[in-house]
């Protein structure tokens, strides 16, 4: 049996704290703190946290990404665009992690994978930048065995297979497919000896049928679990996330 690690999406709660405070996150009355948050995630057990700086800064800002750099204990997983600007400032903060993500402003998430296949050129370019810096690169992609392929000839220690259409399947042909996929997908990550991690969409209920998917090493979920932390708190969220993923048999 192989323990699943748990990656915790921390942006929902800056997504909160701007709600109230975008125009003043320097007030002294700005809650809720992401990097407090972060701190309650990895005593209750999370093997990381991970957060997304959006180009339009709509939830974490580069403040919460230089704090969270200094005090995190476990890793820091940052999700980004391959923009200029953005990719500066991964090598300026030297995350332990960044999770290379698609980007439309218009999207309130990322919905699909980054296309590996139209897009290896600029992404070798950024790839290489960041593991010169020492930082290990994920691409967050579809479960395509083509996206796979790709990905691994970029040379990326891992991938993340996004779980979003498997979340949001509405029957259980769908729902089916997309396990096939997911599964097909993992394996040949895997034997590509590129480390394989999931997310999107990933909740308490359908984490059932993330067991099914072999290989993987890391979960990184959010939203449900700051969802859920709404009525039972932070901490007691993550271990009931925790608990939901033990036993995984990869």
């Amino acid at each position: 049996m192989s323990s699943l690690r748990l990656g915790v999406n921390i942006d929902h709660v800056a997504t909160l704290r701007q709600a109230r405070y975008a125009t003043m996150p320097q007030s002294k009355n700005a809650e809720p703190d992401p990097v407090a948050a972060a701190s309650v995630c990895e005593r209750a057990g999370a093997g990381g946290i991970v957060a997304h700086l959006r180009s339009d800064r709509r939830h974490i800002q580069d403040r919460d990404i230089e704090r969270l750099r200094q005090s995190i204990m476990t890793k820091l997983n940052l999700e980004m665009g391959n923009t200029p600007e953005i990719v500066d400032f991964a090598l300026r903060t030297v995350p332990d992690e960044v999770c290379l993500v698609p980007e439309k402003r218009e999207e309130v998430t990322t919905e699909g994978g980054l296309d590996v296949i139209t897009q290896h050129k600029e992404l070798s370019a950024t790839v290489k930048r960041l593991q010169l810096a020492g930082i290990r690169v994920s691409l967050f992609i579809d479960p395509t065995l083509e996206q796979v392929d790709a990905a691994a000839e970029l040379g990326v220690e891992m991938v993340e297979l996004h779980t979003g259409r498997l979340a949001n399947a509405f029957t259980e042909k769908i729902e089916k497919e997309e396990l096939e996929k997911l599964r097909a997908a993992a394996r040949a990550a895997s034997e590509s000896k590129v480390q394989v991690n999931a997310g999107h969409g990933i909740n308490y209920k359908n984490i059932a049928l993330i067991h099914q998917i072999p290989n993987l090493t890391e979960l990184n979920i959010g939203h449900s679990i700051v969802s859920r932390a709404v009525r039972v708190g932070l901490g007691t969220a993550v271990k009931e996330m925790l608990a939901a993923m033990e036993n995984y048999r990869g």
